[in-house]
């Protein structure tokens, strides 16, 4: 028939072709051909991802920082803060029964060769407790500046004794007599020491403590004037 177009038979389009996974550009549209996305990709763990990179970081960092020679291989030097905080944490640890034992024998050693040094020299600081205070001072210099009949006693003890092993009947006579003698001079010289040394400590010392402080005193006078401890720190006939 005349007048009506000629239709001419066309073939339906041909569906594109993609490839990769679904979501992906058809191959046709773009001036290049796009790779193919592999699916181990897509589906990637991220941690696995995280951790690898941390592992990268950490290698490079541990590189470059300098290594401690006496640090742990592979370990990058410590800070002076994070060592001082170290060595403080070591020393608050709690010890164990023998090394505490070991550390309070030596303390205990420091603290006796101190003492004996302060005896010799008549420190304060180091003093014992028996020896420490002004007024144990005032009555060690009140013994130790007079003649005292007590500090021979020991001496005169001796000789005594001496007499009394011989065997003559006037000898040991001598002897007991001696011996009578020098046991009421020595108690009367403590009891005059004793009432002059307290009147003397209530005068200079009326607001402190003097309880055992004359008793403390007679006891030094029984012992040589060489052997007191802590040594004498006046002479004799020096007013304290």
């Amino acid at each position: 028939m005349t007048g009506c177009p000629r239709r001419h038979a066309t073939s339906p389009p041909s569906p594109l072709r993609t490839t990769g996974v679904a979501g992906s550009f058809p191959t046709g549209l773009g001036p290049t051909r796009p790779h193919p996305v592999p699916l181990g990709f897509v589906f990637r763990s991220r941690a696995k991802d995280e951790k690898a990179q941390s592992a990268v970081s950490a290698q490079v960092t541990d590189s470059k920082q300098p290594r401690d020679p006496q640090a742990p291989k592979g370990r990058p030097t410590p800070k002076r803060s994070a060592a001082q905080s170290q060595r403080r944490s070591v020393a608050s640890t709690p010890m164990t029964r023998k090394e505490a034992a070991k550390r309070q024998r030596e303390q205990r050693r420091t603290a006796l060769a101190k003492q004996r040094e302060a005896l010799a020299s008549g420190d304060e600081r180091y003093l014992p407790a028996r020896d420490k205070g002004p007024v144990r001072k005032f009555a060690r210099d009140f013994v130790d500046s007079r003649f005292n009949i007590a500090e021979y006693f020991l001496p005169m003890a001796v000789v005594i004794l001496v007499l009394s092993m011989v065997r003559v009947a006037s000898l040991q006579n001598v002897a007991l007599l001696l011996w009578l003698v020098v046991i009421v001079l020595i108690v009367l010289d403590s009891i005059v020491s004793g009432f002059r040394l307290k009147k003397r400590l209530a005068e200079r010392f009326p607001d402190d403590r003097r309880r055992g402080a004359v008793a403390y005193a007679l006891m030094r006078s029984l012992q040589m004037r060489r052997l007191r401890l802590p040594k004498p720190q006046v002479k004799r006939g020096e007013r304290p």
